[in-house]
């Protein structure tokens, strides 16, 4: 008989703030894959149809929704974010009522977010030094996978879901503020040296 006394055993809480980031996170998420995924269908059906986050020549959802980056699985990449960042604010509403999780439903959704943010940072290097333009929509996505990736890593190593030396944990939990800023930080700094003037 498994020991539920051990933290590896026992159903695990999120904190409040951690519970309304993933709310925050789900539910701008989806709204932001809605908002793609109606662009594209409206650009697929009417080939004159010109997307609102048609900006510029480098702020431009069009150029970056046709290219096969932004069908990488033979879809839209959008369809992907809709039930997955939907799935995110529902776990989020469970966690606000007072539910625990089973540190395997954890494991899932530190996979799931580090997933994402693999993802991103590879369409980010996409957009910047292959297609050359960006998709504002996108970047909203970005902005919220950051620290939604950094704050379920930071409280997976404090409550042992994630094994790691304790001198790692206590580094990466004393300045959780740090990584979300230095990650912003090298992302604003490498659209501002690729694009520069152009952005405006």
């Amino acid at each position: 008989m498994s020991d539920l006394s051990t933290p590896a055993a026992r159903p695990i809480p999120a904190p409040r703030a951690l519970s309304l980031l993933l709310l925050v996170t789900g539910a701008l998420g989806t709204l932001a894959s809605a908002v793609l995924t109606y662009d594209r269908i409206e650009s697929l059906a009417n080939p004159a149809f010109v997307p609102g986050c048609n900006i510029n020549s480098v702020l431009s959802c069009g150029d970056v929704m046709d290219t096969w980056q932004g069908n990488l699985l033979g879809f839209p990449n959008m369809l992907l974010g809709i039930p997955a960042f939907a799935a995110l604010a529902g776990l989020a509403v469970a966690l606000l009522t007072g539910a625990a999780l089973p540190r395997r439903v954890w494991l899932g959704l530190w996979a799931g977010v580090t997933g994402a943010f693999v993802f991103v940072v590879w369409l980010i290097t996409q957009c910047l030094y292959v297609i050359g333009a960006l998709c504002p929509w996108c970047m909203v996505i970005w902005a919220l996978v950051i620290p939604l990736f950094w704050y379920v890593t930071v409280y997976a190593l404090r409550t042992g879901v994630i094994p790691a030396p304790r001198r790692l944990v206590a580094t990466v939990t004393t300045h959780t503020w740090a990584g979300p800023v230095v990650l912003y930080g090298v992302l604003v700094v490498l659209v501002l040296t690729r694009f520069g003037d152009r952005l405006l």
